[in-house]
């Protein structure tokens, strides 16, 4: 039988993607793509290619619970965690971790985001299959790192040591939130910097380890709960322990931390898709550069646009060159592309209007 397991963090609520992207229904369980099946679900499927379905659980909020199985009907109620409120990857990856552990504690987990796009899924499921044959038998915390093509300030970045090399696996040297674009351009041109995917494969045991030597509270909270795992009392003690934990990610909890990080340079089609931005850039495109989804659209003297409109809305786009116009029916944005990663902070006024809840 298999020891590899995959979680899928499924708990975000997209914001950097609105007004298509709400917290009531957010972008991993949209067809952002246009291709008749949500980003969760693509996650999913991709991963029924290196393990069984079984071996394969979903941590969301408790909100989205009838989301998810909706989407994914062939889980088990056993396979989706469901986390009473957002505190960021870290307690996710210790629930996830330990709860896998309570089931076979020899397990290789990967641990990967819902909401991203894969394009050379072959790639991939040989990337990751490999990274579990080496975590199996040695005591790394594997990431994936993606041979950047530009300086990108939406990613978060990682160096590596050149000199410090196993089976393809290289010592992590730091690791960098979103730099501006100065900061981008000089990783870039150094040659040994790689976008940080967020997608993690380790053992079990190792990632436990790992939590209580670095994050020990956050360790301890989930430890406790070794008798509950996989029994009709685990909500009930998630429900508490949520409430203990610190809001923090596993880059700055652990992986920051730690010794044994290695990441492997990747190549495989990568996009978060956290952006508009990131999204124009996979979208077919017309002569001018736009990218319309929306049957209706008539474009006149624009380009490098970015269109996203209900099909039933004719919609006349004239003038503009390099914006987003994303209209969801209730809510309309339209702002510069190379402003969108502003849109986090519009989210916030929005939520200090009267009324403004209902439109997020």
């Amino acid at each position: 039988m298999s020891k590899n397991y995959v979680a899928i963090m499924a708990g975000g609520i997209g914001s950097r993607f609105w007004p298509k992207s709400r917290v009531a229904y957010p972008k991993q369980f949209i067809d952002i793509l246009g291709v008749g099946k949500s980003l969760l679900q693509l996650t999913y499927e991709r991963f029924l290619q290196i393990v069984p379905k079984e071996h394969i659980f979903i941590v969301t909020n408790a909100d989205y619970e009838d989301i998810v199985k909706k989407q994914l009907p062939d889980l088990a109620d056993n396979q989706i965690l469901k986390e009473p409120m957002r505190r960021n990857t870290a307690p996710c990856i210790a629930y996830v971790s330990s709860k896998i552990y309570n089931i076979d504690p020899k397990a290789n987990l990967v641990v990967a985001p819902s909401d991203h796009l894969v394009m050379d899924s072959a790639e991939f499921t040989r990337i990751i299959n490999k990274s579990l044959n080496h975590v199996s038998t040695n005591n790394d915390l594997l990431t994936l790192g993606i041979v950047p093509t530009r300086p990108d300030t939406g990613y978060g970045y990682i160096q590596y040591d050149e000199s410090d090399e196993a089976g393809g696996y290289y010592k992590v040297r730091t690791f960098t939130e979103k730099p501006d674009l100065e900061l981008a351009k000089q990783f870039i041109s150094s040659g040994d910097f790689l976008w940080n995917s967020g997608i993690f494969i380790w053992n079990v045991q190792t990632i436990l380890a790992a939590f209580n030597k670095h994050l020990h509270d956050v360790y301890e909270v989930f430890h406790e709960g070794a008798a509950v795992y996989n029994t009709p009392d685990e909500q009930s003690f998630i429900n508490q322990a949520y409430t203990l934990c610190t809001n923090i990610s596993i880059d700055y909890g652990v992986m920051e931390k730690a010794d044994e990080v290695r990441v492997i340079p990747s190549d495989f089609g990568w996009s978060d898709l956290g952006t508009w931005q990131s999204l124009y850039d996979q979208y077919p495109q017309d002569y001018l550069h736009n990218a319309v989804s929306g049957k209706s659209v008539m474009v006149v003297d624009s380009s490098n646009c970015m269109v996203m409109v209900p099909n039933d809305k004719l919609v006349v786009l004239q003038g503009l060159d390099g914006y987003c116009v994303i209209d969801t029916g209730d809510a309309l944005l339209i702002c510069q592309r190379d402003k969108e990663q502003e849109i986090k902070n519009y989210t916030a006024e929005i939520k200090k209007m009267k009324d403004g809840e209902k439109f997020l």
